[in-house]
């Protein structure tokens, strides 16, 4: 059953592995490009809206819109050549302004992400329902909810898999929405220049009525209003690690699609809500009275298609958009996970080579929002929009202070730091206005679970660090051990007993933990084993996965560090070797190398430490993984001895 509905394992041997799951320019532009490309069907309507009977006005907000898009786009567009592996706000932070500052960007990109999921999928169902009978939408909540669960369940089989069943729909929602403002400007050709005309009256009229400062307001919040516009933008630089070699050129190229597509539909709808003096109607999106208004005229049957194939398509785009939830918001907990923020679990690859744990944990959290607002997409936007810009002023602001420090060795930084200096005001302006204008409406909930979770982060950070202060002492052992080996004279070939007692140990780098499990073995069946096998399994996980170099490079890491133990008991006078190899899940890895260690050595014990801590609780559990309980059944049920060494912390 998992392999029907998941996917069989993929093989880590298979040298177009990474051919196969990453993605080109167009794919990336589909797959990370499309929740900025979706943020056109209600961006550009909730600014237009928030006019109300000014809306001759829209074309100042357009025009702001345009120029925040290329601002945006082309300060990412020098993030990506920054950080080639991957520049989402979380690493970006991280590196140029502090770890601190880092976790607190990457933890508000989260909650984002979640937003992303849960309003695109709730904003594609609403685009459906605008043009099916209003006795069906009940049915409305039911279908986002299952289409929440589908999509978890494709980003789970693998990323191209997401991707390729929506790259049809994709290039259909351009087409017909090009197709729909190419009309719009044609058939109103005669009309332009009496929209100039009719600005400058409602400027005036306006003004009259609201004073100089009415009208800034009124404008700005319709331009903060229309903040989900941008969201999205940032997924690009986040999603490096799955787009094909050159990795910096195919990330560009897609940042160039995006931009261009997104400008183009967000300028033309605006024109076209002016045009055609589109008003809201209830139970129906601002494109799909546009549509309809279109096409009224048409002959029977054709505008009624078009209408649907516009709406059905935006509909699926604005679910493909979710895909950006799925795809950056699990890299951006792996990366967190990496570092110590999260639970290390939510770095694990699974076979499919996607980061399993961060995705359900993504899609249950989308369906809780989902059911939480009932997926109601006013209050959704209203809850989106804030967390995104947080995160886009942190990483212009690590951008300015990078330009300025390497300001002697960068050629062309003053254009590069003016660039990213505009990013960071437009910004941190439309943080602070959204903040300010949502914030009442229902933006302190999304601030307050933010807070909340990087509340989270820094207590699981901190139980780490202080772990890893206990286990300094342990280091000490390991140096002082390697110490007394290397102190021993090089010994002759030591022959192999393979009926002698075998001590097959587990280890994860030559470290205190593997040494205090050694010389507990010695200590307490001292003379009993003559024969001592390491065996070390490799994990392959978000943070190495990415590219042939880095996984070669693990092979031999983890080779180097279970021969480094062989080494050291060779010139204690033992036989020693050393087993290793690679894999996604640790179990299956060192299990199978296990099997290979009884058949050779009959008599072999199997010893593994376990770190065992004073208040053991549920978090604790958690926290760390209990690889040793696993390997001990799995052997068990070989009919191997297996026994658990206590490291106590």
């Amino acid at each position: 059953m998992k392999d029907i509905f998941v996917g069989k394992a993929r093989n880590l041997s298979d040298e177009k592995l990474f051919h196969k799951v990453s993605l080109i320019a167009v794919f990336a532009w589909v797959g990370l490009g499309a929740d900025g490309l979706s943020s056109s069907c209600y961006g550009p309507e909730e600014a237009f809206k928030a006019l109300g009977t000014h809306y001759a006005l829209s074309p100042f907000v357009a025009i702001a819109c345009l120029i925040t898009i290329a601002v945006i786009c082309a300060s990412y567009w020098q993030i990506i050549e920054l950080f080639p592996g991957g520049g989402g706000g979380y690493l970006v932070a991280s590196k140029l302004l502090s770890p601190t500052v880092g976790a607190i960007s990457g933890c508000a990109l989260l909650v984002d992400y979640v937003l992303t999921i849960a309003l695109s999928i709730s904003s594609g169902a609403d685009a459906l329902f605008s043009i099916l009978p209003a006795e069906l939408l009940s049915l409305k909540l039911p279908l986002a909810l299952a289409v929440t669960a589908v999509f978890t369940l494709l980003n789970i089989r693998g990323v191209r898999e997401s991707v390729l069943l929506w790259v049809p729909i994709f290039f259909i929602f351009i087409g017909t929405h090009l197709f729909a403002i190419l009309f719009a400007v044609i058939t109103h050709i005669g009309k332009l220049p009496s929209i100039a005309v009719q600005t400058a009256g409602d400027l005036h009229t306006t003004h009259s009525q609201l004073g100089f400062w009415g009208v800034f307001l009124l404008l700005i919040r319709s331009y903060s209003v229309g903040a989900g516009t941008y969201t999205g933008i940032e997924a690009v630089s986040n999603g490096l690690p799955i787009l094909r070699e050159p990795k910096v050129t195919t990330g560009k190229r897609t940042m160039l699609y995006m931009g261009l597509s997104l400008g183009a539909v967000v300028g033309g709808l605006f024109l076209a809500y002016l045009l055609y003096h589109v008003e809201h109607q209830a139970g129906k999106t601002l494109n799909a009275t546009l549509f309809e208004q279109m096409t009224q005229n048409w002959p029977a049957g054709s505008g009624q298609i078009f209408v649907w194939v516009a709406m059905l398509s935006a509909m699926a785009l604005l679910f493909v958009a979710a895909q950006t939830g799925f795809l950056d918001g699990p890299r951006v907990m792996s990366n967190m996970a990496i570092d110590r923020w999260f639970p290390t679990r939510f770095a694990a690859l699974s076979d499919r080579l996607v980061t399993q744990n961060g995705i359900l944990l993504m899609g249950v959290s989308a369906v809780v929002l989902i059911l939480a607002t009932r997926g109601r997409v006013g209050f959704l936007v209203v809850l989106y929009s804030i967390n995104v810009f947080i995160t886009f002023s942190l990483s212009q602001l690590g951008m300015i202070r990078h330009w300025w420090q390497c300001r002697r060795e960068e050629r062309g930084w003053k254009h590069k730091i003016t660039i990213n200096g505009i990013g960071f005001c437009l910004t941190l302006f439309i943080l602070v206005m959204l903040s300010i204008v949502k914030f009442w409406e229902g933006g302190w909930i999304t601030l307050l679970v933010t807070g909340f979770l990087m509340a989270i982060a820094f207590a699981i950070r901190g139980h780490y660090r202080g772990v890893m202060h206990k286990l300094a002492r342990l280091q000490e052992l390991a140096e002082q051990f390697e110490k007394n080996a290397q102190s021993q004279p090089v010994p002759l070939e030591h022959r192999c007993d393979t009926n002698a007692k075998t001590a097959v140990i587990f280890v994860s780098g030559f470290n205190g933990l593997g040494v205090h499990t050694l010389l507990t073995i010695n200590r307490t069946f001292g003379g009993v084993f003559s024969n001592f096998v390491f065996i070390q399994a490799g994990v392959v996980d978000a943070g190495n996965f990415k590219g042939s170099g880095e996984i070669d490079k693990l092979k031999e890491y983890i080779k180097s560090e279970a021969e480094h133990y062989a080494e050291c008991m060779r010139r204690l006078g033992y036989y020693a070797e050393s087993a290793t190899d690679i894999g996604t899940d640790v179990v299956e890895v060192a299990g199978e190398l296990a099997i290979q260690i009884a058949a050779k050595f009959p008599n072999a014990v199997f010893f593994g430490g376990q770190l065992v801590f004073e208040n053991e609780s549920v978090i604790t559990r958690f926290l760390h993984n209990h690889t040793v309980f696993a390997m001990q059944r799995k052997l068990f049920q070989q009919g191997q001895p297996f026994l658990v060494l206590p490291i106590r912390v």
